[in-house]
């Protein structure tokens, strides 16, 4: 049994209902700590993914291959995992897509998708702003519902200016690679510290999940999280509820908490 199944993660509303769960989640590369304290947390974070049961999990911060760390792990009791973290976490019966946004002396590391429906065509759009930050959009088309929903994994940049063309820079994709009738979920980390960002989104058609108060969920740093750095726009789809696990072991793993949201078509 997984013991994160545990952490009062509300049931899924079942896979043949017309609502589909989505989560987004910052993993900060399966690894926590630095110097000797560093530890390994991949493992612990497949355990995580499959709790929160979602059908499509928005992933960042995940890498395929990282020299240095693989060698420093290799002979730990789990050890670093031979696949690539994206098909590791991807749990039975998913399906993984990838894509590299940044590469780094040892390694890389981008935005994946797990998703429980079939994918088509997997695309990726380089959305970097200055050659300090290496930052990309990962498209994924998944058959839901008899149609075809648009999955965008994003991770936006550490300074405001920047995040701000991004966003033009997503409206561009979504012109050229969304059609306008099509149900398209954005999510990940956008690093909108200020809560800036709504306005922008919302003159491209895509909407904020949140709950019925209108609460935005708090996902960072995780241990104590102060900021909504986490978030899930939808358009064709409305939120009917949000959820943030908590706890010792989700707090330990990542320095973000996931943010897992209930949608249904409009």
């Amino acid at each position: 049994m997984n013991p994160l199944q545990s952490s009062q993660l509300p049931a899924a509303s079942g896979t043949e209902g017309r609502r589909l769960r989505v989560a987004t989640y910052n993993i900060h590369k399966g690894v926590r700590g630095v110097g000797p304290l560093k530890r390994l947390e991949i493992h612990n974070l497949g355990l995580g993914v499959e709790a929160l049961d979602a059908d499509l999990v928005f992933l960042q911060e995940v890498r395929r291959f990282h020299r240095r760390d693989a060698r420093r792990f290799e002979r730990t009791w789990f050890g670093w995992p031979e696949q690539s973290q994206a098909d590791f976490l991807a749990p039975e019966g998913y399906v993984a897509a990838y894509r590299t946004n940044a590469v780094t002396r040892d390694g890389e590391h981008g935005n994946a998708l797990l998703s429980r429906w079939p994918i088509g065509d997997v695309g990726h759009h380089d959305v970097s702003d200055h050659r300090f930050e290496q930052r990309g959009l990962l498209h994924v088309p998944v058959q839901w519902q008899g149609g075809e929903l648009h999955a965008v994994v994003a991770h936006f940049g550490l300074i405001h200016a920047s995040r701000m063309r991004q966003v033009e820079r997503l409206a561009e994709f979504i012109d050229r690679h969304v059609p306008h009738d099509a149900w398209l979920v954005v999510a990940g980390d956008f690093n909108d510290w200020g809560e800036k960002l709504n306005p922008a989104m919302s003159e491209l058609g895509l909407q904020r999940a949140g709950d019925s108060e209108g609460r935005r969920p708090l996902t960072f740093p995780s241990r104590v999280p102060v900021f909504a750095l986490d978030r899930v726009y939808t358009r064709g789809l409305r939120c009917v509820s949000t959820f943030v696990p908590r706890g010792t072991s989700w707090a330990r793993m990542s320095d973000h908490l996931p943010l897992v949201a209930e949608l249904e078509p409009v």
